[in-house]
């Protein structure tokens, strides 16, 4: 297993050093009615004190966290199902293509309509990560090795064993770099099912009330907290990548 090289560690930091320093020049000088400096947000993020981002990053988080079993599980089930019955793969692929296309904040109110409370977050949530793990799991799912299938199919195997044996392992990285993917979305589609009103508490309901509410530090706290979660997932599936599937990482 490769760990981070140092280069590789001294390039993040230079970046994310350049991009405070473009963030804080911006602010100074060419935008600085709507961009706050960094120590203006992390001001803010202070005088509203733990509670604020806390509570409504937890509300979010289990929003993103239902659509995001919801979406994968039945992205799995899906891919499984087509390997297992050929003539309902091309079904799956246009399923896919379809969950892709749909607009989420045309879908949406329709789902807020019909159940309302946080349906729209836990839908929206699932649907964004639907298309790329189906993909991701029809891929890897496929790319098993033909001689270790015919194998299998000698000892009298069936596609079950196949399945059970070979193709599971082989999907296993596909699977988790879909995951990396699938993590981020889904707290973009809870973000977007919370924008759309019926609710009172959230990231995406605190956010749209700083913005009404022209607290400019406050919303940039809140997308910074929005986009540090989002981060922390696609970083939590990367180290299982990493951890249970060296061979796909060295």
């Amino acid at each position: 297993m490769n760990s981070p090289s140092r280069p590789g560690r001294l390039g993040g930091a230079v970046g994310t050093g350049l991009l405070l320093v473009l963030w804080s020049v911006l602010a100074l000088t060419v935008v600085p009615e709507s961009v706050p400096t960094p120590w203006a947000v992390l001001a803010q993020m202070a005088d509203d004190g733990w509670d604020l981002y806390a509570t409504n990053a937890g509300i979010t988080l289990r929003g993103a966290a239902l659509g995001f079993v919801w979406g994968n599980g039945a992205a799995l089930a899906v891919a499984t199902l087509a390997l297992l019955l050929p003539p309902l793969e091309t079904v799956a692929t246009q399923l896919a293509v379809i969950s892709y296309c749909v607009p989420l904040t045309a879908i949406g109110p329709i789902v807020l309509v019909i159940f309302g409370g946080r349906a729209p977050t836990v839908f929206l949530a699932a649907l964004s990560v639907f298309f790329t793990t189906l993909v991701g799991s029809l891929l890897g799912l496929k790319a098993a090795d033909r001689a270790s299938l015919d194998l299998v199919s000698a000892y009298g195997g069936g596609r079950f064993a196949q399945l059970r044996k070979v193709r599971l392992v082989a999907a296993a990285p596909h699977v988790l770099n879909a995951l990396k993917i699938a993590a981020p979305a889904a707290m973009l589609g809870a973000i977007l099912g919370e924008y759309l009103g019926g609710i009172d508490n959230g990231l995406g309901v605190a956010l749209t009330v700083a913005q009404q509410q022209y607290v400019v530090p406050r919303t940039w706290a809140l997308a910074l907290v929005t986009g540090l979660l989002a981060g922390l997932g696609y970083a939590f599936f990367a180290l299982l990548a990493r951890f249970t599937t060296p061979w796909a990482t060295s």
